[in-house]
């Protein structure tokens, strides 16, 4: 007797009841409304004659059978969006060029490495510069992407992630925190990290001085490692061999920074708007707290 096959749409739906924790949420996710998320999970358990959830007040909590398809679920769903996306990428050929600060490339190795997979026949160029520079870039169509600090007297783009920025010292040494402050400074217009410390100190009534200029963290990292300046960095940025200064520092509070996808102003190639959807897939996170 051959077993009846499991509906994946059902499946998707306890996934995401799964992943946002109530049916609220889910119906958001999924862009449904909530009693069809409810009349999902009822179907799923009459097809089973199972009990696969108990509620507590608003919240969601699986049952010992719920866990174990849960887990079944992932696979199946995992097993079915590699299967299209494969079929689907053998359609999408062509070249295209992502721009972003040195700074950020850190957060898409795996990002390149899946659309690498994803489509192979795709040539992928990506180089750096400075959040200013690549929005200007894409504006005059010399690339397709730029994944940047939001710019304040620019703004544009479409915001993919925020994050706090933070004061930071080296693990092992950091400087007096008496004024002059000794900083680490992006170059003038490399970013607005420079700009946002600069307002903080002088909102706050502090001194400082420049120790150091880069355009990137790589060329701010020694001297602040070696304990002689500091630096703001987002929390993203932090490496084993910084520490954040919490409050008790007595420096003043850094406000939170957006993270953009500016796309040329043109009609995007496929393989562009591929990229941009992974890249918004991938890093898209809650706003993250100090």
């Amino acid at each position: 007797m051959r077993a009846p096959t499991l509906d994946l749409t059902l499946l998707r739906t306890l996934v995401a009841i799964a992943d946002t924790g109530s049916v609220t949420a889910a119906a958001k996710r999924l862009a449904y409304t909530q009693s069809t998320v409810s009349m999902q999970l009822q179907r799923l358990e009459a097809q089973l004659s199972l009990t696969l959830h108990e509620r507590e007040g608003r919240r969601i909590r699986f049952t010992s059978e719920g866990e174990r398809l849960l887990n079944h679920a992932r696979r199946l769903l995992a097993l079915n969006d590699e299967a299209w996306s494969d079929m689907q990428a053998r359609q999408v050929t062509g070249d295209l060029t992502l721009g972003i600060p040195e700074d950020y490339a850190s957060l898409l190795p795996s990002v390149f490495a899946y659309f690498h997979q994803l489509y192979p026949a795709v040539g992928l160029k990506v180089i750096c510069g400075t959040s200013a520079h690549l929005v200007e870039q894409v504006k005059a169509k010399e690339i397709d992407l730029a994944l940047v600090t939001r710019q304040r007297n620019s703004p544009g783009g479409d915001v993919i992630r925020r994050e706090p920025l933070v004061w930071a010292v080296g693990m092992n040494q950091q400087p007096l925190l008496s004024d002059p402050l000794p900083l680490a400074l992006y170059s003038p217009g490399a970013d607005v990290f420079r700009e946002v410390a600069e307002q903080a100190l002088q909102s706050a009534g502090r001194s400082w001085r420049v120790a150091y200029t880069s355009q990137s963290m790589a060329g701010l990292a020694p001297i602040v490692t070696a304990g002689l300046a500091i630096v703001v960095v987002t929390r993203s940025m932090l490496t084993p061999a910084l520490r954040p200064l919490d409050d008790s520092s007595g420096l003043p509070a850094l406000p939170m920074i957006e993270l953009a996808l500016h796309r040329a102003p043109h009609r995007p190639s496929e393989p562009a708007r591929r990229l941009g959807e992974l890249i918004r897939e991938q890093l898209a996170a809650p706003t993250l707290a100090l």
